[in-house]
């Protein structure tokens, strides 16, 4: 059978140490997982089950990658997160993502209880660092940090997740179709804040191949 046209190409990421590429298929994303993030957002810390929301695997933008400040926003944010990248047997390495999002249109949507698609799945909105394999890494006692224009605007500890990373894939694949090749954006710590064109973004986790990216308008 051919095609009515070309198809789009498989999203691929490096892997650190490796000529094999990470190929993308579904971005999980996972909200207030950290409680001082979820007091900053207006949130109650009470521990619950925990919310997920998705993106396209075509918003990943590799590090050191411009990006064009996107439409119809006033307040675009930054969250970096530790991602998890999923194999065939399991976890197959961990990476850093920034979860970028038009904030005003995430309040607009709670406000009338919408849908998250136009805040959280745009075009360049899923910044993705090379992914490490997970027997070259452990996640213990490990801090995660973003730097905005080279100061430190987030800084935590991945211990404080209220949801482990064993526990968010348990309740995805009870739930959900979690494959080989997706990508779980693990939520964020406080410290979220607003980005504007000539900012520049570096997320990092001790550890793993840091996400470097700078707006432009």
């Amino acid at each position: 059978m051919t095609l009515t046209f070309d198809a789009s190409p498989q999203i691929l990421l490096n892997v650190v140490g490796k000529m094999e590429a990470f190929p993308v298929r579904r971005i999980y994303c996972v909200g207030r997982n950290y409680a001082e993030h979820v007091r900053e957002m207006g949130g109650d810390v009470a521990r619950s089950e925990p919310t997920f929301f998705t993106k396209d695997a075509t918003t990943i933008v590799q590090s050191d990658t411009e990006i064009l400040y996107p439409p119809n926003t006033e307040n675009l944010h930054y969250e970096v997160e530790l991602i998890v990248a999923m194999g065939p047997d399991g976890i197959f390495g961990y990476g850093v993502g920034i979860d970028m999002t038009r904030r005003d249109l995430q309040a607009l949507a709670k406000q009338t209880g919408g849908p998250w698609d136009r805040a959280k799945n745009f075009t360049q909105s899923a910044p993705c660092s090379a992914i490490t394999p997970a027997a070259d890494w452990d996640i213990e006692n490990k801090r995660i940090v973003l730097r905005k224009n080279g100061d430190i605007v987030q800084s935590s500890s991945l211990d404080n997740m209220i949801w482990s990373v064993p526990e968010i894939i348990e309740r995805l694949s009870a739930d959900m179709d979690l494959q080989p090749g997706d990508l779980i954006f693990t939520g964020t710590p406080e410290g979220v804040g607003p980005v504007i064109p000539g900012d520049e973004l570096e997320g990092g986790v001790e550890g793993l191949a840091p996400i470097r990216v700078r707006f432009v308008g």
